[in-house]
């Protein structure tokens, strides 16, 4: 695959930076205040605004600990957007950068969700529409083939929700102000709880959280205080995809600033996604693109000599135990060659050792 050129690499940078400048000036006005608050022994700042009622709304910005939050805050004052100028660099990186950009709707929804704060809450886009980041991220030219999506799946940490004591405001109410003929989907084991919500061209917007306890919570929908009376799936691996995320900016209108999983974690967790995909025509539809997803990113890091993070990342999961061993060894045997080539050049082993520890 090509190398996006240097001078479109500098640009997706500028237009990532302008993004967050601007998603920053829209949470966070010129008069409030940002305060320092301790939870559970660690420091986090917040953001205090007044109200017409004498009641300061206060609203989570991040940890105190994080040396670009913690900049941030102290130039709030001297952040400024040009909205002109990031829809001119969102159209550069499309038209002559050939970078992608995710469907018109998937973009509407991300930005409606990062509009109201589901991405400085912590949350996570994951899936393909978080894939179709990475060709900036990574500075190649990834296939258009892999991106193809009919749904947006957004995750965040349980521990994060239960901690941050803020929330979105209703999420049937942002998605509803995309397409009004949204709706909830009751959970089939829990009908009082949502983790889904569908409209009427079946486009499903959907909340993920891992579970690392036992298998009895699987398939049991979470309460997730930050995510506006909605609900999240458990999934198993989930918090391996979403640890440490990287900040990141979608191509879409003037850009939208999201996290997405790290794209050396996101290939391995694809790798055991496809290898527990229901084998009817749509379960197999899904884990060819889950190894197409996979392949091509493993590819990627290679050229772009980051074998090493895939390498580590890889080797992280392999020690988590056997069911993330059997997960990775059925993954790799329907994985492509190409990938296969690729993973083994950044473990440092022959092909036919993939797999085996």
């Amino acid at each position: 695959m090509r190398d996006v050129d240097l001078v479109f690499r500098t640009m997706f940078a500028e237009l990532a930076q302008q993004t967050l400048d601007a998603q920053w000036q829209s949470d966070f006005p010129l008069e409030g205040r940002f305060v320092t608050v301790p939870v559970k022994g660690k420091d986090y700042f917040y953001f205090d605004i007044p109200t017409p009622q004498g009641k300061d709304k206060r609203s989570y910005v991040g940890p105190a600990t994080d040396p670009e939050i913690a900049a941030r805050v102290r130039r709030h004052r001297e952040i400024k957007d040009n909205i002109k100028e990031r829809r001119r660099l969102v159209s550069t990186l499309l038209r002559s950068g050939g970078m992608s950009a995710p469907d018109r709707f998937a973009g509407d929804v991300t930005k409606a969700l990062a509009d109201a704060g589901f991405f400085r809450l912590r949350g996570v886009l994951v899936g393909s529409v978080a894939y179709g980041c990475y060709s900036g991220v990574l500075g190649v030219r990834l296939p258009t083939t892999a991106m193809q999506t009919g749904d947006a799946d957004l995750a965040m940490d349980f521990a994060i929700s239960q901690e941050v004591d803020d929330s979105l405001p209703p999420i049937l109410g942002i998605l509803e102000a995309v397409d009004p003929s949204f709706r909830a989907v009751p959970h089939q084991a829990d009908k009082a709880r949502v983790t889904a919500f569908v409209n009427r061209t079946n486009y499903r917007v959907e909340f993920l959280t891992g579970n690392r306890g036992s298998d009895e919570y699987t398939g049991k929908p979470s309460p997730m205080p930050a995510l506006g009376g909605a609900s999240a799936e458990n999934l198993r691996f989930l918090d391996y995809l979403i640890y440490e995320p990287v900040r990141t900016v979608l191509l879409h209108r003037e850009g939208v600033s999201v996290n997405v999983p790290a794209p050396e974690r996101y290939a391995v967790h694809k790798l055991i996604v496809a290898s527990r995909r229901l084998t009817d025509a749509l379960g197999r539809a899904k884990r060819n693109k889950d190894l197409l997803q996979a392949a091509t990113l493993f590819e990627a890091m290679i050229q772009t000599r980051q074998g090493d993070l895939l390498a580590d990342a890889y080797q992280e999961a392999w020690d988590r135990g056997a069911s993330w061993q059997e997960g990775l060894a059925a993954g790799i045997a329907l994985m492509p060659d190409n990938g296969k080539e690729a993973l083994a050049g950044a473990l440092g082993v022959e092909v036919n050792a993939l797999g085996k520890g």
